[in-house]
């Protein structure tokens, strides 16, 4: 079974701001985990990098700008699927197959965006915090894959 689905984050979820700019307060990511999470990203079918387009200043967006997706829910904003939030942060954004995202946060590796669901954005875009120790830096780029496949398979 895929891990976020089958394995639970340890601990307490970490603070969180309520409103834009979502922030992750606390139980950041060590920054070389943020990098190989950005790696991961960089490294999917089809991926270019850049500034994000609905994030803070520099958050590194992740996008599909080849791909002919169709689908609504495949992307937060333009062709920009996912983005990790700066050092400071280290969580990312990004958008979910609907039906994993309760389990998802039950298993407490996500919430959703306070704006999901609102003025037009796809009720799917989620938080999944910064990953703090390898066994959870799997999951987090499990999550990422999850995101790339559901964008890439909502093709025309």
């Amino acid at each position: 079974m895929t891990s976020y689905l089958s394995h639970q984050r340890r601990g307490a979820r970490p603070r969180t701001t309520p409103s834009n700019p979502h922030t992750q307060l606390e139980q950041n990511a060590p920054v070389e985990l943020q990098e190989l999470v950005f790696e991961r990203g960089q490294s999917l079918g089809g991926v270019e990098v850049g500034p994000s387009q609905v994030s803070v200043p520099g958050a590194r967006a992740l996008y599909l700008p080849r791909c002919g997706c169709q689908s609504f829910g495949a992307f937060m904003f333009g062709k920009e699927f996912a983005h990790i939030h700066p050092p400071s942060d280290g969580s990312l954004h990004m958008t979910l197959p609907p039906e994993i995202v309760p389990q998802v946060i039950e298993n407490g590796w996500a919430e959703l965006h306070p704006l999901a669901g609102q003025y037009g954005l796809p009720g799917n875009i989620v938080m999944v915090y910064g990953p703090r120790d390898d066994e959870e830096l799997q999951v987090v780029c499990d999550l990422l894959t999850a995101s790339h496949t559901a964008a890439t398979s909502s093709e025309a």
